[in-house]
């Protein structure tokens, strides 16, 4: 399991790198432009992911306060890219450091609604996981949308054999 959760986490963080320097070479009227998925905007889209895996992270080192990226400033994408990559590294390091024990531990926390729930970790991380790949399709129909042909693949079996 241990081994499974690496290799997703180090392929969210190469998919979010393919994807954003793409969405980074665009103008910036691009990024914000409408482009109807479950978000108006790539840029909204990955704001979502952001805020979702700094919310976990909070939660896992278990903070009273969660602070949500997208409700505390006003981020470019520049500064969603950094964060997004930022916290792709820490849940790497933390997934390459976790014992079995901690991987396979229960988590108490709320979700946003403030309703309780305890559920293992393993589970926590590859919700997560899975979470940043059904929103990275949706950015990809979005970059389609606005007229972005040249879209890289971000499969996990193109991140198997390039890695």
């Amino acid at each position: 399991m241990k081994q499974l959760l690496i290799n997703y986490a180090n392929y969210e963080h190469w998919a979010n790198d393919r994807l954003l320097q793409v969405i980074l070479s665009l103008d910036e009227s691009m990024h914000t432009r409408e482009a109807i998925s479950s978000f108006p905007s790539v840029q909204k889209t990955f704001l979502h992911i952001w805020d979702a895996s700094s919310i976990w992270w909070q939660r896992l080192q278990m903070h009273e306060q969660i602070v949500v990226p997208s409700l505390s400033f006003h981020p470019n994408m520049r500064d969603i890219a950094n964060g997004l990559q930022y916290h792709a590294k820490q849940w790497s390091e933390w997934i390459t450091n976790a014992s079995p024990d901690m991987i396979n531990a229960s988590l108490p926390y709320k979700n946003m609604k403030g309703e309780p729930f305890v559920q293992p970790i393993r589970d926590i991380l590859l919700h997560l996981l899975n979470h940043g790949t059904y929103h990275r399709g949706q950015a990809v129909a979005q970059l389609r949308q606005l007229g972005i042909t040249t879209v890289p693949a971000t499969d996990y079996i193109v991140f198997t054999r390039e890695n």
